[in-house]
């Protein structure tokens, strides 16, 4: 680090002071954040943490103030070669992350990097943004290099600038539509009604988009989950994947090498990937050899499989008893004993004293509801599966995108005036599935719109339930999502019998939304009012 003055065992109290200075926010308290320094060096800082008597002042003065220069970062890797070496400490590479963007990829491939729990992401909406105009001579999609080389290359191409076509063609009309149909008020701004009625018209329309649809993702991680990320990259069966991690390993090298060392290594990163390769086909070869088809239509798009406790009293017990643990002395065995003799009114009591009075959707009980879980199979649109597929408490599995399950259409594009052309490009699009699905199997879902509904598994505890079910059921959300998770919330209380559970969801909203923007717009409005 150019500039910085070092300081040596004979530098004087107030020199160490200003060396802190630089890279402390407060060298005299107890609490600071470092700062100006590279990823690599503050995760071996906090590595020799546990090892050592030190605090982080006296580590920097200590261990590293002579080396506070360019170089730094090579002491620091030798540390990490140590520590990995010496003690197998894997926790290290969580003490250091990076940013990252990842730009134009497929929606498909935009799954597969948001699929880790441990990381942050920000992905391009297609709420709100319009995938209506070329760039460079072409839309915005996934041209995949195994599909461009085939015979299968120009036709590809067509269908997927068909749908793009049809999309541009429709979006003037459909948002015209939606101006007729939802006019102006009073109490709304004109650009809080352009803005909600655009985003209404991207909404209705984004199903015609194929998952070969590019997008920007930001993203957040540390090192740890980078290694996860990369590992599972290289043993993805689409060349999308594989190369993507071939990139991102490339410009993590460059901000946090010693976090991902052992990614293509021999004995470490491509022995874990040829396990996950392994076991994955392993697995559906047998899944093609032992399962019997066809599908049964379901009864209905969301169905509760299966929940535990399967006794309500039994989910009752299993809340209080954990409500109460942290209060009481006993063992829980003893507490829960207790819990079971007591009349449900009491029981109620406790539950009501534990999820408070919940003012907005972020005031959530404790972990006492992750002792209730449940699972759900779920058949809707690929668009909403998106939304959903992004909260990382679930445990959610998905099946490969197809167009067997059959699509949705928005009933609003009838009265718009563009569904003949909707189920054109559509139909077009599946045949184009029908065709590729043959020769590459895995490609071929880069063709499927967002409008055709994929199957998928969601497992989740109850207190990440409250979290999705109430954000995702907001007025201005997705019909498609909303239908999903109001029909959750029903079971929960209806099929399961969790009325207790259900009931403490207070900010679920069962209603039906019309413009599902424009109250957003208008707080934006309030907020723009009151900042000025």
């Amino acid at each position: 680090m150019a500039g910085v003055v070092f300081v040596d065992e004979q530098g004087g109290p107030e020199a160490r002071r200003d060396l802190l200075a630089r890279f402390l926010t407060d060298p005299d308290g107890d609490v600071f954040a470092l700062t100006g320094l590279p990823e690599v060096v503050k995760g071996a800082v906090f590595a020799r943490y546990s090892r050592s008597p030190s605090g982080v002042k006296d580590l920097l003065l200590d261990e590293f103030a002579e080396d506070l220069h360019d170089g730094v970062a090579e002491r620091a890797d030798a540390l990490y070669e140590r520590v990995f070496g010496d003690y197998g400490d894997d926790s290290v590479a969580q003490l250091g992350g990076a940013h990252v963007a990842l730009e134009g990829i497929s929606n498909v491939a935009t799954k597969r990097i948001e699929w880790g729990r441990l990381a942050a992401y920000l992905e391009q909406s297609t709420r709100y943004i319009a995938y209506d105009r070329r760039v460079d001579g072409r839309y915005r999609y996934h041209r995949e290099a195994t599909i461009m080389a085939g015979p299968h290359a120009q036709r590809y191409e067509e269908v997927l600038d068909h749908l793009f076509d049809t999309y541009a063609a429709s979006l003037p009309v459909v948002t015209a539509w939606v101006r007729e149909r939802f006019p102006r008020d009073e109490a709304t701004s004109e650009r809080a009604w352009q803005a909600a009625t655009r985003a209404k018209g991207l909404d209705l329309l984004r199903g015609l988009l194929p998952a070969a649809t590019t997008a920007n993702v930001g993203m957040f991680a540390s090192g740890q989950a980078f290694e996860s990320l990369l590992l599972r990259l290289s043993a993805d069966p689409l060349a999308e994947s594989r190369a993507l991690g071939e990139r991102l390993l490339r410009e993590l090298r460059k901000v946090i090498p010693s976090f991902v060392a052992r990614v293509d290594r021999p004995d470490r990163g491509h022995v874990w990937r040829d396990y996950l390769a392994a076991t994955r086909e392993d697995t559906r070869a047998l899944a093609a050899r032992h399962v019997i088809g066809p599908a049964r239509p379901p009864d209905a798009p969301v169905a509760l499989v299966d929940w535990w406790p399967r006794d309500p009293v039994d989910a009752e017990v299993a809340l209080v008893t954990a409500a109460l643990l942290p209060h009481v002395a006993l063992p829980e065995e003893q507490l829960a004993e207790q819990v079971r003799t007591w009349p449900a009114e009491q029981r109620a009591e406790v539950l009501r004293a534990y999820v408070g009075e919940r003012v907005n959707r972020r005031h959530r009980p404790g972990r006492a509801f992750e002792r209730v879980v449940y699972r759900f199979d779920v058949l809707g649109d690929y668009g909403g599966f998106r939304d959903l597929q992004r909260h990382r408490m679930c445990t959610i599995e998905w099946q490969q995108l197809t167009t067997e399950h059959g699509y949705d259409t928005p009933p609003e594009l009838v009265e718009a005036g563009v569904a003949d052309a909707w189920h054109e490009a559509i139909g077009r699009a599946a045949a184009l599935h029908r065709e590729l699905v043959v020769d590459h199997p895995e490609e071929a879902q880069y063709a499927v719109p967002f409008a055709f509904r994929i199957r998928y598994s969601v497992q989740i505890n109850a207190r990440a339930a409250m979290q999705m079910l109430e954000l995702r059921s907001t007025p201005q959300g997705h019909p498609q999502y909303r239908s999903i998770v109001q029909s959750m919330h029903r079971a929960i209380a209806e099929v399961a019998g969790h009325t207790a559970v259900a009931e403490a969801m207070v900010h679920v909203d069962h209603g039906s939304g019309d413009l599902e923007r424009l109250e957003s717009e208008r707080a934006l409005d309030r907020k723009r009012s009151a900042d000025h």
